[in-house]
């Protein structure tokens, strides 16, 4: 039998696609980042995107949807790296100890990391209906509440990490930070006295009458 001929123009599996769609999408990312950083958030529009990419724009578009789309994904290439820094191993506490710092430590990470973004941040805020929605936020929760159950035992720790949340909440670090001219250190020791009260000895059980 003869050998089947090859084709002179291979088809690129599937693997071969998604690595290139990966590239590209982090191509897209690293050049609005690169935008924001060196102009500013108001200098980033999707035909600015587009150009510093060297893609057309509607591949930016098909990719993002709109400027709250790329917006978005932005912030969210930023928590993906966020998380593998500060929430890697949660699962793995020894003990309440480990567990208070861990919560202390995730907290101050992510005060100084709003100073760095805040700008970003608030520009991809979700609108109320969908904030408590959002994968990130769910992430958060998820975590800090094993983090919680483990440091303090009798807390409600599922409703308890919302309340933990609350106090890092984009809007409210800026409004405190630029509105109100608190320093970053303030902000931190203020997430510290409040790990250190929902943790201490002594919690109201949360099933208590």
């Amino acid at each position: 039998m003869p050998p089947v001929p090859r084709s002179p123009c291979p088809r690129e599996d599937g693997r071969r696609l998604r690595a290139d769609a990966v590239r590209n999408h982090a191509r897209l990312l690293d050049a609005a980042a690169a935008i924001v950083r060196e102009h500013g958030l108001k200098h980033l529009t999707m035909e600015a995107v587009a150009t510093a990419a060297g893609v057309g724009k509607g591949t930016l578009f098909r990719r993002f949807g709109d400027r709250v789309g790329l917006l978005q994904a932005l912030l969210q290439h930023s928590e993906d790296s966020f998380q593998a820094a500060h929430l890697g191993g949660v699962d793995q506490a020894h003990g309440r100890d480990e567990a208070v710092e861990r919560l202390r430590a995730f907290g101050v990470a992510a005060i100084r990391r709003s100073a760095r973004e805040v700008e970003l941040q608030m520009a991809a805020e979700p609108s109320p209906d969908e904030r408590y929605r959002r994968a990130p936020r769910r992430a958060y929760h998820e975590r800090v509440s094993v983090l919680l159950a483990l440091a303090a035992p009798e807390a409600d720790a599922e409703l308890l990490g919302h309340a933990l949340l609350g106090y890092l909440e984009p809007a409210l670090l800026w409004h405190l930070g630029d509105q109100c001219g608190l320093p970053l250190h303030r902000l931190e020791s203020g997430w510290l006295e409040l790990v250190s009260r929902l943790t201490q000895q002594g919690t109201v059980p949360h099933d208590a009458a």
